[in-house]
């Protein structure tokens, strides 16, 4: 039955509701206690989770209140929608944990970057689906509101793809479709922009922090958003700075400063430097000629750090 807010969500004169299943959720982290909080909202019943850690119970009792705390084969047994919200490495070994408990024409909906379908192979008959959510969370309420318009990258067989859209939708969320044999790549791009951007932010502050800045954040921000949003609308061309200038002389003031920084800074200088300039000379921002002098300061620094003990 169509509770009254999902009734409101989709009007009668405008198109017909899909519908409500039974969701069970495996994993209450972060992710797993917002997504079923998702569902919950457009009229779904959450019949059951799993919870490992104390930290993971009070995520479903603060997002999911009411909700049974069950072992996740009970969970498995009790739902048309499974949702397995476990870390990427976990995954498949869960997968085999919950063989016989998943059935024919149930829908299991992964939510790891990394893997596709063929994790979920041992469910055999079962209608699988990869969402990965493209987002970071912090596993409050905060996160419902951050998945309006958030994209999720959906893998799924032909017959299901209508399922998982609609899914998708129904949490807030814009499906983006990726093949089966691109997950590892999709995911890697994610990682090494997200996850390295965060590094790279954090290695700045320090080093503004160092130079005696008393409020980094404050003095980076404008910078680091700008960088951001030309870099997102304009690709290589938005590059600037000493390496793509060719400004020898400031790259090599830097690397000798950077050499007593904490936290391998200066190595990510260094490798990024050199990324750079490959980039810049690629995309025709520099020429040979101007890229040589810092190509070898690069590749003497370079030979320097791999002499360090």
């Amino acid at each position: 039955m169509v509770n009254d807010d999902a009734a409101n969500l989709y009007p009668a004169d405008v198109v017909t509701p899909p519908p409500r299943l039974r969701v069970g959720v495996i994993g209450s982290g972060r992710v797993g206690a917002v997504l079923g909080a998702a569902l919950r909202r457009t009229g779904h019943h959450i019949v059951g989770c799993s919870a490992r850690t104390d930290l993971s119970r009070v995520r479903a009792e603060a997002l999911l209140p009411g909700t049974p705390i069950l072992p996740a084969e009970q969970v498995a047994d009790e739902c048309d929608l499974l949702l397995l919200a476990v870390p990427d490495d976990r995954l498949a070994q869960v997968v085999a944990e919950l063989v016989g408990h998943v059935r024919p024409g149930q829908i299991v909906m992964h939510v790891s970057g990394h893997h596709g379908l063929e994790v979920l192979a041992p469910f055999a008959g079962a209608l699988p689906i990869a969402a990965h959510p493209v987002m970071t969370f912090t596993g409050t309420s905060l996160d419902l509101d951050r998945l309006e318009d958030c994209p999720f990258g959906v893998t799924a067989p032909d017959p299901v793809r209508p399922i998982a859209e609609a899914l998708v939708v129904e949490m807030g969320g814009d499906p983006v479709w990726v093949e089966e044999g691109a997950r590892t790549t999709y995911h890697a791009a994610l990682a090494h922009g997200a996850n390295h951007l965060v590094t790279l932010v954090a290695q700045t502050l320090d080093l503004l922090a160092a130079a005696g800045v008393q409020d980094p954040s404050r003095l980076a921000r404008p910078l680091l958003t700008a960088a951001l949003d030309n870099a997102l609308r304009e690709g290589d061309t938005a590059l600037t700075g000493p390496v793509a200038r060719g400004d020898v002389a400031t790259v090599r003031a830097h690397l000798t400063d950077l050499v007593d920084a904490d936290s391998g800074t200066r190595e990510a200088y260094l490798v990024l430097a050199r990324v750079t300039l490959d980039r810049a000379l690629a995309s025709g921002m520099l020429t040979a000629s101007a890229a040589e002098p810092i190509s070898a300061l690069l590749v003497d620094a370079e030979a320097g750090l791999g002499g360090r003990s």
